[in-house]
């Protein structure tokens, strides 16, 4: 008898395994956090009647559910309810204090910038599109002014910007003012050369507009308005770069060219290795889906004779930094990072946060991210979620058109039917090649 009461009750203890939800995130029953909201996300049963903190949550035909609380600060509860018990996870939120930083004004003081591609900033903060020029190691600067982690940049009575403190050393010995030794230009079939010398380097700023590039060098030690422009005509598919020899700048501006048998696409798949990317409702990792859809696209990109470059074809390690130096050294001229999305601190609202997203950030690259969004949507049936600006490492470089495609959310429910069929891994790479020859032809 005993027996049979201690089989029925293991019977009844698998069966609740069996109908039991799986939470993905978060992975412990006690968190402390800065947050606005509680981001929950995993699998169920839709047998299960989930319901979070009372609200009923939708799960996907797959078995996806993702929902938010908001949190307020100090303890919060978030109670996880179905029809075969309830489990309570706890959220200890802090809200950090915001010290607003006055900034101090300084002597005119000289310095020199410690390493190449240093950022000059709008604005003194270490993020977002504020970049408005990258400055070589042992470019001499004026600074006058400092806030928090970084110093006010003198270029001229009408322009200042800012530099990050680690990246330059002030010092007190005396410099001289730059001087002007020549100018020059040349013309090519596709490409346009402007160099501007000076007695040594100086800071300087591009401006990208709609018909041309300025870019402007700076000499604050000669006086306050000694500004150099040169206006750069720039055609409708362009790269360029800029590149410094002691004082000798060479602003570099390239037509992309019309035969796409002589393009050269690199194609990236996000993160890999140790780098899983963003984890999925059903525990897909990032890093995997982004390399299925990689490897389709660089096939179907190769049955047009298109020279094609993977930044990796495996499982591995890859730093930003080598993603873009494959770029660089094999002169592309289409560069393609594919990620699939995630929800940050806001709301969960499983009817806006899905589809596909292109992100750019140089003006160069404006027209393939708006293609791209098109063709992707309209081939793998996803939502419109929009094209953007945004600061990624890899689509920073202007010797490329270079673009980044978050094909899907991997944290929404119903997004989460989609990348985890095999199908819809063809029709998103099937609506990224088309995109890229799309713009190659235009």
């Amino acid at each position: 008898m005993r027996r049979g009461i201690a089989l029925l009750l293991s019977f009844f203890f698998m069966m609740s395994q069996v109908q039991a939800y799986q939470l993905i995130m978060p992975t412990e029953r006690k968190n402390c956090t800065t947050n606005d909201y509680a981001f929950l996300y995993g699998k169920a049963k839709s047998a299960e009647a989930l319901t979070i903190n009372g609200h009923s949550v939708y799960i996907a035909p797959n078995g996806a559910f993702a929902h938010s609380v908001k949190l307020h600060d100090g303890e919060n509860r978030v109670i996880i309810r179905t029809l075969y018990g309830l489990m309570i996870y706890k959220y200890f939120k802090t809200t950090p204090a915001r010290q607003e930083i006055a900034v101090e004004n300084m002597e005119f003081t000289k310095a020199y910038v410690n390493h190449d591609n240093t950022p000059l900033r709008s604005e003194p903060i270490d993020a977002g599109l504020n970049r408005i020029g990258h400055l070589f190691g042992g470019t001499h600067i004026v600074v006058n002014g400092s806030k928090g982690s970084f110093y006010r940049v003198f270029l001229s009575k009408d322009k200042e910007a800012w530099i990050a403190k680690k990246d330059v050393t002030l010092t007190d010995e005396e410099f001289y003012p730059a001087e002007f030794i020549n100018m020059d230009s040349e013309r090519f079939k596709n490409a346009m050369i402007q160099t501007i010398t000076f007695s040594k380097k100086l800071p300087y700023t591009v401006e990208d507009g709609e018909k041309e590039m300025i870019f402007r060098v700076y000499n604050p030690e000669l006086s306050e308005e000694s500004v150099y422009n040169l206006n750069i005509p720039k055609p409708e598919k362009y790269a360029y770069n800029i590149t410094l020899d002691e004082g000798k700048y060479t602003f570099k501006v390239r037509k992309l060219t019309e035969n796409i048998k002589e393009a050269v696409v690199v194609i990236d798949a996000g993160h890999g290795g140790s780098e899983k990317g963003a984890i999925g409702c059903l525990g897909d990792e990032e890093k995997d889906i982004n390399l299925q859809i990689a490897n389709q696209v660089a096939a179907l990109l190769k049955k047009h004779d298109i020279n094609v470059v993977m930044t990796r074809e495996c499982d591995a390690n890859l730093a930003l930094e080598d993603r873009v130096n494959i770029a660089k050294e094999n002169f592309a001229d289409v560069f393609v990072s594919i990620h699939l999305n995630s929800i940050g601190d806001v709301p969960m609202d499983i009817h806006k946060k899905r589809g596909t997203s292109v992100y750019y950030f140089n003006n160069n690259s404006k027209a393939l991210a708006e293609i791209l969004e098109r063709t992707v949507t309209r081939s793998a049936g996803t939502r419109e979620d929009g094209v953007q600006t945004g600061s990624f490492a890899v689509i920073r470089p202007t010797e490329y058109a270079g673009v980044l495609v978050e094909a899907a959310y991997m944290t929404n429910p119903i997004d989460s039917t989609l990348y985890t069929n095999d199908k819809w891994i063809h029709k998103a790479a099937k609506g990224i090649s088309d995109g890229i020859i799309q713009y190659l032809k235009k």
